[in-house]
Parts: structure tokens; C-alpha cells; sequence
């Protein structure tokens, strides 16, 4: 049986389309083989209703969900699903071919329509960090001649990190860094999202940032480019805000030595 599902209109952080990069150990990564999420399409949708396409003690399988799998250094989203009056905590989150295997950690098994409602406060905290992110990333590239992003490590707190291929960074550097920064931020751009040509891509500098790993070609050869507008351009992965000016300023909190050329940049994103 295909699960039949049903808007809820939950209101939530509104956030441009996720994508497909993965430069740490993460929960999902995205491929060829796999449908794109739900959320990339569809990201305001913070709840659905939706009927189970199978389920065993512990985790069902819906055909679609507003859960973000994680990816490019982004968590997961956190959330619960509810059946018949019970609500769980969702654990995990397994993408399949045929749908997404949702995991809540005890053995009961759902029965009937399936709630799923998405932390609408934990995913703007990644949507924050994803679209500054962008920003550390589109600074350190322009004022480093085009140096690589070799990691992403979001957090669920205040303070995350970004790592790059560098050589030795002046505080005076940082400062420029974090001064972009922050003027990209006052400057309320749009981000949005569209699909493109994945060998037109390729052949488009700057548009793959990372050192070592490169999107996946989706299945009808397009690959999704966030753009900051008048800023910056670049194949991406998780959800985003919809304008610069709804992140925090931020502040570069420690450079740390991962490496001979490594460089982490802690970043700190100011308090409300």
C-alpha cells in the first residue's frame, strides 16, 4: 500500500533546498540510487500525516517525510511520530529506495496513520549554520585564492565549525573573514535554490567547494546549486534560511591546527 499523506501546516523556518555533500562520518549520504528527500522539495512542511508502507517492533517505513537525513555536516532533524494516541521520540532515520525507515527505540509496532512532526527549533538551528557556513565559505574562498572546504561539523548548540585547506592564518586575516561575515549578514541577500546541468556545473568554477568529496549526479543528470544572491554560488547540501539577515552575527572564536594545511575555524554565533 502507497502512503497517502496530508499537510498539517505547521509553520516553521522557512529554508532553501538541501543538497547532497558529506565531508564527515554521517548518518546519510545521499546517491544516485536514492530519491531526493522530501524536505529538499518541500522544506516549510514541518509536520505530515501519512500511512505506513510497512512496520516492524521499533521503526515503520513511510514514503515520505519532512525529516532532513542529515548530510554535508548537518545533524539530522529531530522530531517524534505519533500512532493511535502514542508518541515516540524519533531515534534514527535509515533512507531506502523505497522510502525512509523512521526508528523510535522501543517494540511496539505502529498501527494506522502515522503523525511525524519535526523540532521546528532545532532545524532553524541548522538552517542558521548551514547559511553561515556558506558565508565563512564564500569569505575564506574569495580572500584565501579559492582555498577548499575540507569539513563541516554542526553542532546543537551556539558554536560549530568549518574546516579548511590553509596554510597559516594572520589575525588580521580572521578578522576580514569575520567582518564579510558579518556585513553579508546586514545585507538581508536572499538565498534560494535551483537544479543545473551537473556537467555544466562541473565545467563552472567555483561551484564544488570541497577538497575531496563531489555531489552525486542525481538520476536526471541535474545537481542542486544554493545561491546567495549576488554573493555566492555553490553545489550544497541541508536546509537553509531564506535570507542572510535572519542568521546571528558571528564571531571566530579559535583557529585550530588539524594538519599541516588544515585549518578548523570555530564559530560562534552571538547571543539573541
Amino acid at each position: 500500500m502507497r502512503g497517502h499523506m496530508r499537510y498539517l501546516g505547521e509553520p516553521g523556518c522557512r529554508c532553501a533546498h538541501p543538497g547532497y555533500d558529506s565531508y564527515d562520518s554521517e548518518p546519510f549520504r545521499m546517491t544516485d540510487a536514492l530519491p531526493r528527500p522530501f524536505a529538499v522539495d518541500h522544506p516549510d512542511v514541518l509536520a505530515l500525516d501519512l500511512a505506513a508502507l510497512d512496520a516492524r517492533p521499533g521503526a515503520v517505513l513511510l514514503a515520505h517525510s519532512p525529516f532532513y537525513p542529515g548530510g554535508g555536516g548537518q545533524l539530522p532533524d529531530r522530531g517524534t511520530l505519533a500512532w493511535n494516541g502514542i508518541v515516540r521520540v524519533v531515534t534514527g532515520l535509515e533512507p531506502t529506495a523505497d522510502g525512509i525507515w523512521h526508528l523510535f527505540g522501543d517494540d511496539l509496532e505502529t498501527s494506522g496513520t502515522v503523525t511525524l512532526r519535526v523540532d521546528a527549533a532545532f532545524r532553524q538551528r541548522m538552517c542558521e549554520q548551514h547559511t553561515v557556513a556558506h558565508l565563512v565559505n564564500s569569505a575564506v574562498y574569495t580572500l584565501f585564492d579559492g582555498a577548499l572546504l575540507t569539513g563541516v561539523r554542526m553542532t546543537d548548540t551556539d558554536e560549530f565549525s568549518v574546516d579548511f585547506d590553509l596554510p597559516k592564518v594572520a589575525p588580521e586575516q580572521l578578522r576580514a573573514v569575520e567582518d564579510a561575515v558579518n556585513a553579508a549578514i546586514a545585507d538581508d541577500r536572499p538565498v534560494r535554490a535551483f537544479d543545473m546541468d551537473y556537467d555544466a556545473a562541473q565545467a563552472t568554477a567555483g561551484l564544488f567547494r570541497a577538497k575531496s568529496v563531489a555531489p552525486p549526479r542525481q538520476a536526471n543528470g541535474l545537481i542542486r546549486i544554493v545561491d546567495i544572491d549576488g554573493l555566492d554560488r555553490q553545489a550544497c547540501g541541508g536546509t537553509h534560511l531564506v535570507s542572510t539577515a535572519r542568521a546571528r552575527r558571528i564571531r571566530i572564536l579559535k583557529v585550530d591546527n588539524k594538519g599541516r594545511q588544515n585549518r578548523r575555524l570555530r564559530i560562534g554565533l552571538a547571543s539573541e
